[in-house]
């Protein structure tokens, strides 16, 4: 979260408006086309589909390049693209095309293979004509071994993977690991280079913890005027009274070592990567650092990567990963541009570049070619500008000139009613909506002015239990007694999940009734059989809830079956309250709840209205508002929190295995579920790639998290774009626009009045 936080703050911090839209003019004044401007936040320059850095750049790369597959408004992924694939959503049948088909085959021995055919006839924006080489270079590039971007395709059981990564380390990872005491001569690097390297290293590291003070400042955690050691400890960190910034990096680097990534020093980052930090540093002499070497025997190649034709290919897994679909379809990127065309030769295991040398690849990454439907003409001022690009194998764009313009967000509503941007995506709230309906003559967020379309977040808000610390008894919560207990707390917090969410959020949010996104293609329906209100149902499975009811009935019959789960619990109940707990039992629990200390967050109504309705029937639940986020999310992490209310961020795949298996990381740090059938049902559902099969275990997944009351689910907010009913046609606009399904989808098609 406090990464989260440091990322929005730094990307608020950037330029205004600097140009409006309308048809483009040139010197003379003529009009030299249509242009659509759309509002954005800040890039940090790196516009490579390789190595980008934030969301908005890779939302610039999705209108350059091309995608091996697609996914579509629900997030399944297209595996039939050449012909087109046709799938209904919302009453609608919509056809998806794309640029390869994919044949997937489970073989007896355990492998799977994933047959890739490509489309004919697609070209890159230069006019050169895309084949498998290009996709086999821009898979080599992913699983080299000096690769450091944001994909993580090399954590795929790919077969012979690990040999061919093996036996080689970038030289920046050999002079971390050899530490900054003393050189030892080797044949690595020299000495010259590791003491450049750990000078480097400390600046960096002073600034990276100065942006972390600066941040803490910001965001109003502290003032500039407190001490090093105040400022850092509002970050979770104890320093001496009269530490120095040098000694809050010297504390980071005492937590964890010279790994600097995102599980080491990086986890700490305010907005900026150590990385990058290192690479200020360094300067062009950075790039030495990061090629690799070898240091041990090291496979020539991929073994499971095979090239069958001029258009086809075949990724071979060792085992069945049902999330791979999702990391295979590599965006394709031109061999002859990206890489270096005497360095590609398949047959003798050369794959466009030096294998450890990236430095080719990263040396274009300001000026990207691609074979989508735009050209990337240029980043300066503020803005990117892109030119359709008229070879585009679904046909020449509309609108010539699309410009993505950095701006703040406070600008963008007052930006689109104004005339000086057509498209973007405030941050939604009830404040928001009331500006929209305000520049819309009928009152309504979708008029004359601004048409909205709201998408859910990808990602829900949740309250989580701590099963090994709300329980009954001296066992890990996984008996009855101790879910009895979950249980009682639970009813009584998700009774008032409407009344709470509706405040906060109004109508730009839902309740949801199973913990996972409701954009999830797993995600349990309302018409599906079995499908159940979050803890509607008393001791004996019966609903405590009649259509028709009162709120106030509902929040009266709520306590009432808390009390039956109580007793079921072992707690002695008498005159409509507990009055004693059973052996190892609890009269009270602690719920954390990021609200900066004033209550501002969405499920903070909901936890207090409930403590009030628990203290009644006497159980004292402890609402306490966290000003300081990071004390809470070190208590979660150290298993200290009893309950807590955060968010999870979802992904397309929803597998289940870092959330809710025993062994995964984030379950042994918040829930603490030691389950064996969850364990095996998350395994099994790993082990397909059938989705309906697949969905139907998640549901019993679900059914056993709710069974054991660790996470009661509350919310899913909306996020919208904003787009301008007077300069774009809206007819032209994809329709259906959902949380996978963007508004330049279909760009090509979209045109101005």
């Amino acid at each position: 979260m406090k990464r989260t936080l440091a990322l929005i703050l730094s990307l608020v911090m950037c330029l205004g408006l600097l140009a409006g839209c309308g048809d483009k003019k040139t010197d003379d004044g003529q009009t030299d086309g249509k242009t659509l401007v759309v509002g954005t936040q800040n890039f940090d320059g790196k516009f490579s589909p390789f190595f980008y850095t934030n969301d908005y750049e890779n939302q610039v790369m999705g209108m350059v390049f091309d995608g091996l597959f697609l996914v579509d408004r629900e997030g399944s992924v297209v595996l039939k693209g050449i012909e087109g694939d046709v799938r209904p959503y919302n009453g609608t049948d919509y056809t998806y095309k794309g640029i390869a088909d994919c044949d997937i085959v489970e073989n007896s021995d355990g492998t799977v293979d994933y047959n890739i055919t490509l489309k004919e006839g697609v070209k890159f924006s230069d006019g050169e004509e895309m084949t498998i080489d290009d996709v086999i270079f821009s898979y080599y590039v992913l699983l080299d071994p000096a690769y450091d971007g944001v994909s993580t395709l090399y954590s795929l059981p790919i077969k012979g993977l690990e040999a061919y990564r093996s036996g080689m380390e970038t030289v920046q990872n050999l002079i971390l690991a050899a530490g900054p005491d003393a050189y030892a001569a080797n044949d690595f690097y020299t000495e010259e280079q590791y003491n450049a390297y750990w000078t480097a290293f400390n600046a960096a590291g002073v600034k990276f913890a100065q942006e972390i003070l600066d941040y803490v400042v910001a965001a109003g955690y502290a003032t500039a005027d407190d001490s090093v050691a105040a400022q850092a400890g509002n970050w979770g960190f104890e320093l001496a009274d009269d530490a120095t910034v040098e000694d809050f990096w010297a504390a980071i680097v005492a937590k964890y070592g010279y790994d600097i990534s995102d599980d080491g020093i990086n986890a700490e980052t305010a907005g900026t990567s150590i990385s990058s930090f290192l690479e200020a540093e360094l300067g062009d002499a950075y790039t030495d650092y990061t090629v690799a070497v070898q240091t041990g025997e090291s496979a020539p190649n991929v073994a499971g990567i095979v090239k069958t034709g001029d258009y086809s290919m075949t990724v071979t897994l060792t085992e069945v990963n049902a999330t791979a679909i999702y990391q295979l379809p590599v965006t394709v990127c031109p061999m002859h541009y990206y890489g270096e065309t005497d360095k590609y030769d398949y047959d003798n295991n050369m794959f466009g570049f030096v294998k450890g040398d990236l430095s080719h690849v990263k040396s274009v990454t300001s000026t990207p070619i691609g074979s989508g439907p735009y050209t990337f003409e240029g980043w300066s001022n503020g803005a990117v500008t892109l030119q359709k690009n008229p070879t585009y194998w679904k046909g020449e764009p509309k609108i010539d000139t699309v410009i993505w313009r950095e701006m703040q967000d406070v600008d963008k509503i007052p930006g689109v009613v104004s005339g000086t941007i057509d498209i973007t995506d405030p941050s939604y709230s009830k404040e928001a909506a009331e500006q929209i309906k305000e520049a819309n003559s009928n009152g309504e967020i979708s008029g004359d002015t601004i048409q909205t379309d709201l998408v859910a977040n990808l990602g829900y808000g949740y309250v989580g239990f701590n099963a090994n610390r709300v329980k009954v008894g001296d066992g890990n919560g996984g008996d009855e007694a101790s879910k009895d207990l979950r249980k009682a707390i639970a009813t009584v917090i998700a009774v008032y999940r409407d009344v709470a969410v509706d405040s906060y959020y109004g109508e730009f949010a839902n309740v949801i009734n199973y913990p996972i996104s409701d954009t999830s293609w797993a995600a349990p329906r309302v018409t599906d059989e079995g499908y159940k209100v979050a803890f509607s149902v008393d001791v004996n499975g019966n609903d405590i809830y009649t259509e028709g009811m009162s709120a106030d009935d509902k929040y009266a019959a709520a306590k009432q079956a808390a009390l039956g789960y109580f007793e079921a619990a072992g707690y002695t109940v008498a005159d409509g309250k507990i009055t004693a707990a059973p052996a190892g039992g609890r009269m009270d629990a602690e719920v954390m709840v990021g609200g900066g200390g004033t209550g501002d967050h969405p499920s903070f109504m909901a936890l207090t209205l409930a403590s009030d309705a628990l203290k009644e029937i006497g159980f004292n639940l402890i609402v306490s508002d966290m000003s300081n986020f990071s004390e809470m999310t070190n208590a979660i992490n150290a298993g200290t929190a009893d309950m807590f209310a955060m968010a999870w961020q979802a992904t397309p795949d929803p597998d289940m295995f870092q959330i809710y298996h025993s062994q995964g990381g984030s379950n042994e740090k918040s829930y603490w579920i030691k389950d064996a059938d969850l364990d095996e049902l998350i395994m099994m559902a790993r082990q397909s790639t059938d989705q309906t099969y697949r969905k139907t275990l998640y549901k019993q997944c679900l059914d056993i998290v709710a069974d054991w009351a660790v996470e009661i689910p509350i919310y899913q907010r909306q996020n919208c774009v904003i787009i301008s009913a007077k300069r774009v046609n809206l007819d032209t606009v994809t329709p259906d626009i959902t949380t996978y399904w963007a508004w330049y989808n279909d760009i090509e098609l979209l045109d101005l009045q």
